[in-house]
């Protein structure tokens, strides 16, 4: 009987025992230099980044930047934390699909303090041990806040990665709207 639950279970687990893709992590680091190009005004500044897989198929992730408005010299804090899922659809890439919980925080500027939420799906592709590119497009939508209600819109993200080594690698994200706007971000990434 026990035999014969533990080859059940083995059986049930089969369609998860997928892991990433070959080159793919999804554990790692990141240090960045940031900057914004939007109608409103440039900013730039530092961030940080980390994901960790705590399942093959699953990973959690954050992001946090802090940047400077050219124009007045306002702090603006933005982070986002959230869940990811990746499948392995070649053998050396995942479709990937992650939704987020997202804040922006311009400090003295209360009016446009907003939080919200983001959702978006692409591919990351791994090029032999030392590239990696993805393209992701998503949609973000803020919560009305002081009689201030921001519209919610598309983007699209692409980004790259030139790895080192098997841990070390320099990273690129840009991200755009119809409007746009750019963000983007270049740093040293440690991935395990």
């Amino acid at each position: 009987m026990k035999s014969s639950l533990i080859a059940l279970a083995l059986v049930a687990a089969l369609p998860f025992a997928a892991s990433a893709a070959d080159g793919l992590s999804y554990n790692y680091v990141e240090g960045d230099y940031a900057k914004t190009d939007a109608a409103g005004g440039d900013a730039d500044g530092w961030g940080l980044k980390g994901s960790y897989a705590f399942h093959p198929n699953f990973h959690a992730f954050g992001e946090y930047t802090r940047q400077e408005t050219d124009l007045n010299k306002v702090d603006l804090d933005q982070w986002r934390v959230g869940a990811g899922f990746n499948k392995e659809i070649a053998p050396s890439t995942d479709f990937v699909a992650r939704v987020a919980y997202e804040k922006f925080d311009p400090k003295h500027v209360k009016a446009a303090d907003f939080e919200g939420y983001s959702a978006e799906a692409g591919i990351r592709t791994a090029f032999g041990n030392h590239a990696e590119v993805y393209a992701m497009a998503g949609y973000e939508d803020f919560t009305k806040k002081h009689g201030i209600n921001p519209e919610g819109e598309f983007y699209g993200r692409l980004g790259g990665q030139v790895k080192l080594n098997q841990n070390w690698g320099i990273n690129g994200d840009i991200k755009m709207n119809r409007d746009g706007d750019k963000q983007w971000t270049v740093g040293p990434r440690f991935s395990w």
